[in-house]
Formats: C-alpha cells, structure tokens, sequence
C-alpha cells in the first residue's frame, strides 16, 4: 500500500486523486479507515494527501494544496488569483489564508462563489504563469488584486516581500553583470493598478503600494510599520547602519529625533539566520544579545518586541507609549 501512496504522490507532486486510489483496487471503505487513522487526510472532494506530509507542510502549504486539487478538478481552465496566486507565488500573508479558492472569469456577472470556488470579474492578466501546473495570474497582478481585496497589513506585507526580494535580485544581477527582467517597483505597480482599475479597493491597493518599503527585511518588520501607521506613531528610518568598534550593524528601526533603536525579534528571524549562516539557534540569539550590547550605548534607547505584542494592537500601542516612541505629527502640527 505503501508503494501505491509513494507512486502517486510522485505523479501528482504530494496530491493523491480518488480515481488513483480506486485503480489500485482500493474501496470507499478503505479509504474511510485511513482518514479515520489519521494516514490519508482529504484535501477537497477527489483529493488527498499523506496524513504525515499534511502535518509537515503547515498553513502555507495546506492552502497550496487546496489550490491545486481545486484547479485540478476544475471543469473548466480558470486563471487563479488573489490569495490562490499568493498563495502559489510563495507570499507571506500575516493571518489566515481564506477556506476557499480564488480565480478571475471575465464572464462572471459580478463574481459568484460556490463551497470552495470565487470567481472575480475582471480583466484577464495578459501575462500568467504557470507555476506547480495551475495559471495563476503575475506576480505585480497578484499584488495589486490582493491589495485591492485585502487589509492595508495584509497588502503591505506582501508588497514589502516583494520589493525587497526584488531589490536583492537586481543587487546580485547587477554584482555578476547578467540581465534580467525588469524589476517590480512602486512605480511598476502602480501602472499595474491603473491596466487593472479594480472596481472596488483602488485606494486601498494605492495607499499600499506607497506605504510599502523594500527595506522590511521580513513580514514581522511589515507588521511593525503597519502599527506605527495605524496607531499614529512616527514612521522610522529602516536599516539604519552603525559603525562600532571596527564593524557595521544594521538595525530594524531608528527614530533619529530621539535616537531610538526598535528591533523587531521573531523565531522565524532567529531561526532563519540560524540555518543561513551554519549557526545553531542558541548562538544566534547570543549573537544578538550582544550585538545589542554594542549598539545600546550609542542611542539614547533601545527596545525590541515580537509577535505576540505587535499582533495586539491595543498591547503594542501600550508598549510604543510607555517606550517613548514619537507620536506622528498630527495635520495641526504640519
């Protein structure tokens, strides 16, 4: 059995369809005892995957699978987007990915939706891709839908994501002298925005776009901003560099007018640096520690925080005032 669960998660890349299950001479009852055992888990109707390799992937890779079975048993070839497309692009999303599929069909009468299925109306992208055998619209598309559609953090998050890691690329295309695609920008997407023209969320996907900054190095530095935005604190400088002692520090966030450091601390970040640089995770964090010994005498503060805290607002504002951290000025102040 074994052997048949291996050969087609190898043919369908980790997604076991029914009628595979049923060639190989299994019946609706077997099948019900290994989801009751926890061995196969359904994905969507027709679909499975390996009750280990469900555990193993998490939130992000649960809702790719979701995506794909839905494509695969689609009746017709739809163009998949928003939070799909994300999804399938490798986007970070802070939140939930939503419990069903999103894909756009010109000619929906104003989008519909059924159990696992929403279609937008909208223009086709001109420019998909295919990626693990679904067409998903581009990736500028997918940001300005997601934008569009989304919470201003969401929008950011992903926007942010984008910027930077298309600001490494063109950084090490240009150290080994090759030629590339053009970069996305905020003025790319902001072209992008206007071929779109959403029928609803324009503004919202705008204010996003010039928000965004390709200096959050992570979703947890996007999150940061974003509730500096909304709270109505001052927007910090980011990736502040320091020279110390003979080396050069980058920080998270610096307010230059009361010379405070922010550092936004998250496992991920940690454990991240950890596996990049062949370090064990203890040393990292010791790393850090003193990294932060080094930089404390050179502002007048320094403070750090991490998911928990930014993820409440009402905590993180607490936080930021009891800190000191500088109110924006308000429109009476400008």
């Amino acid at each position: 059995m074994r052997e048949i669960f291996e050969t087609c998660e190898a043919l369908h890349d980790g997604l076991i369809p029914a009628e595979a299950l049923r060639a190989s001479g299994m019946n609706s009852h077997a099948v019900d005892s290994l989801l009751k055992r926890g061995e196969l888990v359904r994905v969507r109707r027709g679909w499975y995957v390996l009750g280990p390799r469900w555990e193993e992937i998490g939130a992000d890779g649960r809702y790719r699978l979701l995506v794909r079975a839905t494509a695969a048993q689609a009746k017709r070839d739809l163009m998949y987007s928003h939070h799909s497309a994300a999804a399938l692009h490798g986007l970070p999303l802070i939140g939930q990915w939503p419990q069903g599929v999103h894909a756009i069909d010109p000619d929906t009468a104003g989008g519909s939706s059924s159990r696992l299925l929403t279609t937008h109306r909208g223009p086709v992208d001109p420019s998909p891709v295919i990626i693990d055998g679904v067409r998903v619209t581009s990736l500028s598309r997918t940001l300005i839908d997601v934008a569009a559609t989304s919470s201003f953090l969401v929008g950011v998050t992903m926007i942010d994501h984008v910027l930077h890691c298309e600001a490494a690329r063109m950084a090490a295309a240009q150290r080994s002298g090759s030629v590339g695609a053009p970069p996305i920008t905020h003025a790319t997407l902001l072209t992008e925005l206007d071929g779109v023209q959403p029928r609803n969320g324009h503004r919202a996907a705008e204010r996003a776009i010039a928000f965004a900054d390709g200096l959050s190095a992570n979703p947890g530095e996007s999150l940061g901003r974003v509730r500096f935005e909304e709270l109505g604190f001052e927007i910090p400088e980011l990736q502040v560099r320091f020279d110390v002692g003979g080396r050069t520090y980058y920080v998270d966030y610096f307010w230059r007018g009361v010379r405070k450091i922010g550092e936004f601390d998250g496992h991920i970040k940690y454990t991240r640096a950890a596996v990049m640089a062949g370090r064990d995770i203890v040393q990292v964090v010791v790393d850090e520690k003193d990294r932060e010994s080094v930089l404390r005498p050179e502002v007048n503060s320094f403070d750090r925080w991490g998911w928990k805290l930014a993820l409440s607002p009402q905590a993180f504002y607490r936080f930021l005032m009891d800190k000191g951290v500088p109110r924006a000025p308000t429109r009476r102040d400008r």
